[in-house]
């Protein structure tokens, strides 16, 4: 029996499905499995310490080391969706301390357990060979490696999708009522859910799988249960998030939906990389296309493979996003993460596909091309993610840096309070405090480890000035955002009025430092 005819009608529980019909050895595949999610540790966290922390990573620092009384009232405010990550970004930070390298960390090990559950879920439906080479795709895909080193809960959704279809997979195999398994993938539904709200969608996803699956079907009731079950106990994350809904309505102005982020931003990031990618998938797509249209004219029934889960994974709960995004205004490219493996999963059966067109040296040779752009490609995307300035352009090292440099005792210091939250640059100062020890917040009003929400209050300029927080204070230290070119001017004007004039400035990447100052007779 060759393997392609094992693929093609897996119905029976326990089907071989490895090469020349030999299941790969379960000690062997789980060996390659671990070996894989290592490297894909590494490749996450390789430099995951050069980029500046950003707006959305300082929302989740901020809220992870408020004190734990304070972040229910937050959630219950703001940020509800993400409460779970918060909490558990607490635990690790109050063992691993703070810095960016310590919260982008755990970020690189939900990509490592993602592309181990890849390994392992294609080692069921082909060589250990196969399973290492989609391994390899997952640890190097521009969207998983981007969730890798970022201090968000993405990477942790991709990571709970792969082992959601491998618990469902697992199911499929064995005969009986999989009672722990059902068990576990109840479990793990409901967790996700509760990491990420869209993660929702992938049930629609998991459906297609048991439909194609004679073992799941016989088991439908089972399915659903379970699956009814994790939708009950995570309905209260989506009644909150329904309620805070407002928080991500910028969203339908900030990323129009377009071919190139659905193509190309929604996993790939970069042109080059897309167009490769989209030829392997490609490669893999049309002849399955192809050869279920023939076995269902036929009369026959394909039966599970994977390019079936794979697909229902990459592309259900994105086609349904995107179709409901003009109602709902909550798409950003990012949320494919969670699909991202299934993409990795197609890359490697183009490649597959590739290698069985014939055993002669330009077809193997062809192959090992299309392995080889690939992951050159991943190269050059790796390292534009890791600059310094590559996390929306946020430089807010830079601002530390130059103000425990430069700044004296009793300085003042004001931020751009003109932009949106994450964008502040006085999240320069909330993730690194310690490089700002020596001056004072002129505006600050309640600290976000007090606030309703996740970030600072604070006063305007004129009001500050009227309670008194500019007397005495003959020097000010003012960081403007600039962004895209533009470089705000926010709260220039009333320290002119206050008897203040620029004696310096500095141009950064993503801000304009200037230092304003004003003689004593002016001081109050």
């Amino acid at each position: 029996m060759t393997s392609s005819a094992v693929l093609s009608a897996p119905e029976r529980p326990n089907l071989p499905s490895g090469a020349a019909g030999e299941t790969p050895n379960p000690r062997h595949l789980a060996r390659w499995a671990v070996i894989v999610g290592l490297f894909a540790v590494a490749v996450s966290a390789a430099g995951s310490w050069i980029p500046s922390l950003w707006g959305d990573e300082a929302a989740s620092l901020m809220s992870a080391t408020r004190p734990l009384g304070t972040l229910w009232p937050m959630l219950s405010y703001v940020d509800s969706v993400h409460g779970l990550y918060y909490l558990g970004l607490h635990a690790w930070i109050d063992v691993f301390g703070p810095s960016a390298f310590s919260i982008r960390f755990p970020s690189a090990l939900a990509i490592g357990v993602c592309a181990a559950a890849v390994v392992w879920l294609c080692g069921r439906f082909g060589t250990i060979r196969f399973a290492i080479l989609a391994g390899v795709f997952t640890a190097t895909l521009p969207r998983l490696i981007f969730a890798g080193e970022e201090a968000r809960s993405y990477a942790t959704g991709a990571a709970l999708a792969a082992v959601l279809v491998v618990i469902l997979v697992e199911i499929a195999r064995r005969e009986g009522r999989a009672r722990g398994g059902w068990i576990a993938y109840t479990a793990v539904l409901t967790v996700a859910i509760w990491v990420f709200l869209y993660f929702a969608l992938m049930v629609a996803a998991l459906a297609v799988v048991v439909a194609c699956s004679a073992p799941l079907r016989r088991r439908w009731r089972a399915w659903a249960v379970s699956t009814g079950i994790a939708l009950v106990l995570a309905s209260p994350l989506a009644w909150f998030g329904f309620l805070q809904r407002r928080q991500i309505a910028f969203l339908a102005i900030r990323e129009t939906i377009t071919p190139k982020v659905v193509l190309s931003d929604m996993w790939f990031q970069e042109w080059w990389f897309a167009v490769i990618a989209w030829v392997v998938v490609l490669v893999a797509v049309v002849p399955f296309v192809i050869e279920t249209v023939r076995i269902r004219r036929a009369g026959g029934r394909l039966g599970l493979r994977l390019e079936t889960v794979a697909l229902a994974w990459m592309s259900v709960p994105m086609g349904l996003l995107l179709v409901a995004s003009p109602f709902v205004a909550g798409y950003t490219a990012r949320y494919g993460t969670f699909s991202a493996p299934a993409v990795a999963i197609m890359m490697a059966l183009g490649v597959r596909r590739l290698a069985r067109l014939g055993r002669s040296r330009w077809v193997v040779g062809l192959a090992g091309l299309a392995v080889a752009a690939v992951l050159i490609a991943a190269v050059p995307v790796a390292i534009s993610q890791r600059g310094p300035y590559s996390k929306n352009a946020s430089d807010w090292n830079d601002v530390s840096t130059f103000i425990r440099t430069n700044a004296k005792a009793g300085d003042g210091i004001v931020f751009d309070d003109g932009a949106r939250p994450s964008q502040r640059t006085r999240l320069a100062k909330d993730t690194d405090p310690s490089a700002f020890r020596d001056v004072t917040d002129l505006l600050l009003k309640t600290p976000f480890q007090n606030s309703y929400t996740w970030y600072d209050q604070t006063y305007s300029i004129p009001h500050a000035a009227q309670l008194g927080r500019f007397d005495g204070v003959s020097r000010v230290w003012v960081v403007e955002l600039k962004f895209e070119g533009a470089v705000d001017s926010w709260g220039l004007r009333d320290l002119t009025d206050l008897g203040f004039h620029a004696v310096r400035r500095v141009e950064g990447y993503g801000s304009v430092i200037l230092l304003y100052e004003r003689t004593a007779t002016d001081s109050r």
